[in-house]
């Protein structure tokens, strides 16, 4: 199933979203999509409705460094251990809304990640037992003020902006991801191409290890690492992230006005 949150005539509402993109539905979720979902009868054209973030979490728990290749770039060595740091819940944002780069960083790079959704509340989760945990998968956009980031010395400023958390389209409940292709594109140019096999650190691995530090709530999301070829977003540039079976999340950079 895949689960969206939609902006109607008729307000806010989780969705089921049935079909294909160019035609498809979506059925109104009577509450939340946790559990069992029921439904309130009320169906829209995919296309009469606007996506948002398809979640709002009360946490965004993200891991640095998963990928071997990407912490080479970085000018580093893979950690043994996950390392783990948090975005703010307010720089969620959703597909094809603005990421707004701040007159404070002049290097803002795209990041495209897979991410995990959070189903139920959870701790101490086993890695054996992390998919009765997990409600399901959706893409993200780890944007990153990279100038920041290294003036710091630590990663909250230059992560935590509002709109630095792209998450959507929506998230998918049935689907293994093991191995599932990753790319990032930068103006329709391929800028990053991985696959999800290629993390250090497995999403069981990492549920049971973030779940060890701090109890994980329905809807909280875990972003896990971003592959090789990270590079600056301009104003005027369109960020489009797609994980294989999923689909394709986009946003657009634009200068923020304050």
């Amino acid at each position: 199933m895949r689960l969206g949150r939609i902006a109607s005539p008729d307000g806010v509402a989780f969705v089921a979203v049935d079909g294909d993109e160019a035609d498809a539905t979506v059925r109104e979720i009577a509450e939340h999509p946790f559990g069992t979902p029921t439904f309130t009868g009320r169906v829209w054209k995919l296309a009469d409705v606007r996506l948002l973030a398809p979640i709002l979490s009360s946490k965004v728990v993200c891991i640095g460094k998963n990928y071997a290749a990407h912490a080479a770039e970085m000018g580093g060595e893979a950690p043994e251990q996950p390392v783990i740091f948090m975005k703010p819940s307010t720089s969620i944002t959703g597909p094809g809304a603005p990421i707004q780069l701040p007159s404070s960083s002049e290097e803002v790079h795209y990041e495209g990640e897979l991410a995990v959704v959070i189903g139920r509340p959870c701790k101490d989760v086993p890695a054996a037992r992390a998919r009765d945990v997990i409600l399901g998968y959706t893409i993200a956009n780890d944007v990153t003020a990279r100038d920041l980031q290294r003036k710091d010395g630590q990663w909250t400023r230059a992560k935590g902006f509002d709109t630095f958390c792209p998450l959507g389209p929506w998230i998918e409940t049935q689907i293994d991801p093991g191995d599932l292709r990753i790319t990032t594109e930068l103006d329709g140019t391929t800028v990053q191409d991985s696959r999800t096999s290629l993390q250090i650190h497995k999403i069981p691995e990492l549920v049971e290890w973030i779940s060890r530090v701090m109890t994980l709530l329905p809807g909280d999301v875990i972003l896990t690492g971003t592959p090789e070829g990270v590079g600056q977003v301009r104003a005027g540039q369109t960020v489009s992230v797609t994980v294989e079976g999923i689909g394709t999340l986009s946003n657009p950079a634009v200068l923020r006005e304050s």
